[in-house]
């Protein structure tokens, strides 16, 4: 929006606003825009516009190629249409074809340079400034020979627009809107119009950035209305950036269809009563921009049925109730053999180029060595545990070996690779309690483990060959928040235990006194009176310093130290707090990660050096606290990695024989322990599958139940063979890759937050973590100098950061929050607080339960209890409305069906009661930009206008 200067005789148009989806104004002295913010319009200045476009000249589709033709043509309409007289031709056209000056950023040099100078000739001043860009021109508007030569120069853009930082802002197919006030002396009434161009026309310097115009509006009036015409200027501008009006803007026929689209936008409009808000207070724009489609739908269900309101009866009240919980295709019960894997297959094999190709990133890195350390540390924790379970029959080598198998296969043939495989607990617990049976019976482990999980596979493939997946529609969300918050419980306790052990290794030394560096005191003793000195340390020390004049008992600690008093004379060493040091590298590599991540969000340095630091963040927490660690050179406790390929139990080979140790009956009653295990893999497996492939993260290649489980069966028949631990999907490693390979616009409209656009999909980084795992024998020499606490650290980050999101913990802090401080959640506008702190409450039961049956010998019927999760759920019907079940759960798929019928039945009922509709507003309906009915004649950008 540019407004009219007066300077005397001398006239100019200067930016004073402009809009990008969001307002920004100049500020007062003209140095710099303001912060972008949501306009706030006067509800009489819309008023005034509309009635503007009913009395002023409205063209559309002229035909304009530069800025002296489309003046020519709006007055000829003008004075043609009696708005004015032909007196006042020359008058308008002069003002309209004044010079544009624009807002940039003037170098420093230049704004000292500047100072001092008058401002006696604007013409001169002006060329002397590189940041007025393509208005740097001598010429008498009065001649319109020169007037037309100064529109008609070459529109290629200068140098300094090219590289100006606000044309990254905008989107490459966006076109402007122009809008021009003024005041003049020569008008005894407005002069209004409003352009469309035919095609859009880059028109010299009437913009600041090369952009085409498409629209002009134009508002010149009589003095003593300046405020008033600012006000309409800034209304038409707001609503040419509103995409429902801008698409009306687009696609109108006449001046009708204009008005119309300003009735809709009218409508949606939310007044502010003036005493209870300040209207100085600049609105900041929201997180996240609502999207248009749903405006879209409400507008034309609005036009259908004659309610003249885009917000429907509820006056854009939230919807009856949320959006029904679906799964998606992928879990249809095809009711054919092996019907569900040959579609999961169909559905992969398009994308098989891209699963690659997408994974040619630089954040792909940080994934990789983020997931990578996960991984490692995960498999010498898990594989030392088990190893003491099964008197090393499977250890850390066989763990590493058995995650680089597995984790690239799966990666490589699996239906959703951003899962990652990893052992579980309730796995452990299983293999504990085999070894100590077969052990008092006097079987062999390895060959009953065999048999084992040669069942569990043939089972698995029997759930993927009848389409047993469909089960999973039955998980609704409290089943899975239920269990990721268990997992991510599991992950924060583990870390928090592992460091609480350190501090009984390395037990505090409590007796320390500031004025005592060691544990008991230490006098200074020259070295000569010593018990038993190191004679050459003594003669170096004394041909370095004169050590025999010294009054040793008047040294400092640091001199005594210096000399080699402390060093010769005594016994005393000093005593590092090694548990002190381990948990600032625990505290520390969180905390720091913590505070990277948000650092994304922050306000300081450009966006693509914060996108950096974010992506990088635990990488970079992971090698500052190395590095401390390194510089400090403490015995602090490190990362051990198996050095040579070889089983850990000398007397077992890497192929298990399946004959020849048990009995007969062995191989057929192993069958019942198979059934628990399957049970387990399919719960962990298909519960971890559906919370990656949540909606939230916005997925666009499908899923995979059927032929993730597929392959997770055939990968437990291979490790059982090899000796190798089963694997299945980790829910807190699997969300941390998620979250680590989250994508977000690059560009964005000043004051617009970054939008999540989705998930990198692809094979790339997940196979090049778990090849890593197994190169990691060979980077045993490096491995060795990462300590244990900053992968502690790590756990601690992905069990906290797999908590974010989940409704179940944002309920949970209610019952800690009074009323007026609780966040506005959706749930707690239609479900009463009492109703919400009951249904977390069973989600608590629940979870405590869980708890205790992982931490007892009773963990081998934990996925048993998994589908008892699925029993309680369904009680909670008798307990619940179905309404307050939608908004704070899922309704199950029987309810779905119930309630489309029950809804069938009161909208037929409605029909035959229903009064006449009203008559509709008159908005055309091919003015919406609709996909069933475009019109050909105008090709508007995917963006509005700017």
């Amino acid at each position: 929006m540019d407004t009219l200067q007066h300077d005397g005789d001398e006239m100019e148009w200067k930016e004073s606003a402009r809009w990008v989806k969001f307002e920004e104004k100049v500020e007062e002295g003209g140095e710099r825009w303001s912060k972008p913010h949501v306009s706030t319009l006067t509800l009489h200045s819309l008023f005034e516009l509309r009635t503007c476009i009913q009395t002023g000249s409205v063209l559309l589709d002229l035909e304009g190629y530069s800025l002296p033709q489309i003046v020519d043509d709006i007055v000829d309409r003008q004075v043609a249409d009696g708005l004015i007289g032909p007196e006042l031709r020359e008058k308008v056209s002069f003002v309209l074809l004044r010079k544009h000056r624009h807002q940039h950023k003037k170098p420093i040099h230049l704004s000292l340079a500047d100072m001092g100078k008058s401002n006696n000739s604007p013409t001169s001043e002006c060329c002397n400034r590189k940041w007025c860009v393509s208005t740097c021109f001598s010429y008498d508007v009065s001649d319109p020979a020169q007037s037309r030569s100064m529109n008609d120069i070459s529109d290629k853009p200068s140098t300094d627009q090219m590289k100006n930082k606000f044309m990254k802002k905008i989107p490459r197919d966006a076109e402007a809107s122009n809008v021009l006030i003024g005041e003049v002396d020569f008008l005894d009434k407005p002069f209004v119009a409003f352009v469309r161009l035919a095609q859009a026309t880059t028109l010299g310097g009437l913009t600041e950035v090369p952009v085409p115009t498409r629209f002009l509006f134009v508002l010149l009036g009589p003095h003593g209305k300046g405020k008033s015409y600012n006000e309409i200027g800034r209304a038409i501008a707001t609503l040419m950036v509103d995409d429902l009006f801008s698409d009306v803007a687009y696609k109108a026929r006449d001046r009708d269809d204009l008005i119309a689209g300003i009735d809709e936008f009218l409508d949606e409009v939310i007044v502010l009563p003036p005493g209870e808000w300040d209207p100085k207070i600049r609105i900041e724009p929201p997180k996240k921009v609502p999207s248009a489609d749903m405006r879209y739908k409400l507008y034309v269900f609005s036009q259908v049925n004659g309610t003249g309101t885009a917000g429907g009866p509820g006056g854009g009240e939230d919807e009856e109730m949320p959006i029904p919980h679906e799964l998606g295709e992928e879990l249809q019960f095809t009711g054919r053999f092996c019907g569900g894997l040959w579609l999961d297959i169909k559905r992969k094999v398009p994308w098989i180029l891209s699963d690659f190709s997408q994974g040619f990133h630089i954040q792909s890195i940080s994934a990789v060595l983020f997931i990578y350390l996960g991984c490692i540390t995960n498999a010498i924790t898990f594989g030392g545990l088990l190893g003491d379970a099964t008197d090393n029959y499977q250890g850390v080598m066989e763990s590493f070996l058995g995650t680089a198998l597995a984790g690239t296969v799966f990666c490589l043939l699996g239906g959703q690779p951003l899962i990652i495989l990893s052992s579980t607990g309730p796995i452990l617990i299983f293999e504990k309690l085999l070894y100590e049976f077969c052990k008092s019976n006097t079987i062999d482990y390895m060959e009953l483990r065999l048999w084992i999980g040669l069942h569990s596979c043939l089972q698995c493939l029997i759930l993927v060959a009848t389409d047993a997946s469909y089960i999973i529609k039955y998980i609704t969300r409290f089943t899975e928040e239920g269990f990721s918050s268990l997992i991510s419980f599991i992950f924060i306790s583990d870390a928090i235990k592992k460091m609480v052990g350190s501090f009984k290794y390395y037990p505090i030394n409590r007796v320390f006194k500031p004025d005592y560096v060691t544990t008991y005191r230490c006098e200074c003793i020259a070295p000569d009176q010593a018990g038993a000195p190191d004679f050459s340390l003594y003669l170096s020390l004394s041909l370095s310093y004169n050590i025999t004049g010294l009054d040793w008992s008047q040294l400092s600690k640091k001199e005594c130290v210096k000399y080699g008093g402390a060093l010769l004379g005594n016994a005393c060493k000093y005593v590092p707090d090694l548990a002190l040091i381990s948990f600032i590298l625990f505290f520390g590599t969180y905390s720091m990660t913590v505070s990277l991540k948000k650092f994304k969000t922050s306000r300081y340095f450009p966006t693509k050096c914060r996108s950096l630091v974010g992506d990088f963040s635990i990488i970079i927490s992971i090698l500052v606290f190395c590095g401390i660690d390194y510089l400090l050179g403490l015995d602090t406790p490190k990362l051990h990695v198996p050095t040579e390929v070889k089983p850990t139990r000398p007397d077992r080979g890497w192929v298990v024989m399946p004959f020849g140790k048990n009995p007969w009956w062995v191989y057929v009653a192993s069958a019942v322990p198979a059934l628990l295990v399957t049970i387990l893999i399919f719960m962990d497996q298909q519960i971890s599958a559906v919370i990656v492939n949540r909606k939230e993260n916005k997925l666009k290649k499908g899923c995979g139940y059927h032929l993730d489980l597929f392959w997770v069966g055939i990968l437990m028949a291979v490790c059982s063979f090899l000796g190798l631990p089963w694997y299945v999907a980790a829910t807190v490693i699997s969300i941390a890759h998620i979250d680590s390979l989250k994508m977000e616009s690059e560009s964005s409209a000043p004051g617009e937050q970054p939008q999540f656009l989705g998930v990198r999909e692809q094979r790339l980084t997940g196979i090049l973590v778990f090849v890593l795992t197994g190169v990691s024998i060979f980077l045993a020499p490096v491995l060795q100098y990462i300590p244990m606490p900053v992968l502690y650290g790590v756990f601690l980050y992905m069990g906290v950061a797999s908590l974010a999101g989940i409704q179940f913990w944002e309920r949970i802090k209610l019952y800690l929050m009074p009323a007026k401080h609780q966040p506005d959640f959706s749930f707690l506008r239609h479900v009463p607080l009492r109703r919400v702190h009951l249904f977390t409450l069973v989600q608590i039961i629940c979870l405590a339960v869980l708890w205790t049956l992982k931490s007892t010998v009773a963990a081998i019927i934990f996925p048993v209890m998994i589908l008892g999760l699925m029993v309680v759920r369904k009680m909670m019907d008798l307990m619940f409305s179905q309404h307050d079940l939608a908004w704070l759960d899922d309704i199950l798929p029987e309810k779905d069906k119930k309630k489309e019928k029950d809804g069938k039945k009161k909208k037929d009922h409605k029909r035959t009661k229903a009064s006449p509709l009203p008559p509709p507003v008159k908005i055309p309906m091919d003015t919406i930009d609709l996909p069933s009915a475009p019109d050909p004649s105008v090709t508007p950008p995917t963006q509005p206008p700017v």
